[in-house]
């Protein structure tokens, strides 16, 4: 089988009662429309939950109007795929949720890009990014 360094596999996904509400008791770290948080899991690899909060206005009435299934799932897929494309560069074995806020635009909207800055401020703030990257890790040995 071949090496998919960039693929986000089933078993990164974190799932399970119990192992999610463990990881809301760990730490935490937040940003404009978004918090994470963190819980070391022993395992040679990341896992990571999407979840997105209810607006308190919202909560109430048992309604999702303001924030509707497209925008949601629009948002979980950025933010999916930016965390696809740097999770070679952060340290191993820790279980993560990404706890989106419907009241910030920018992460209702917003491209990649914005998504993928917004997500390494959280990574950084967490000091998770790892000290060497893969590529660096290949060629260590190698003297040019």
């Amino acid at each position: 089988m071949e090496n998919k360094p960039f693929r986000f596999g089933r078993k990164e996904h974190l799932k399970g009662r119990k192992e999610i509400r463990a990881v809301f008791k760990g730490k935490w770290y937040g940003c404009q429309g978004a918090k994470l948080f963190i819980l070391s899991n022993n395992l040679p690899y990341n896992r990571i939950c999407f979840t997105f909060s209810r607006p308190a206005a919202l909560k109430k009435r048992g309604s999702r109007a303001s924030w509707n299934a497209v925008v949601r799932n629009r948002a979980k897929r950025l933010s999916r795929e930016a965390f696809r494309l740097m999770k070679g560069r952060l340290s191993c074995g820790n279980d993560f949720i990404l706890l989106v806020y419907p009241e910030s635009e920018s992460w209702a909207g917003g491209s990649l890009s914005e998504r993928t800055a917004q997500l390494e401020s959280l990574f950084t703030k967490a000091g998770l990014f790892s000290q060497t990257s893969p590529v660096n890790k290949a060629s260590a040995g190698h003297q040019f």
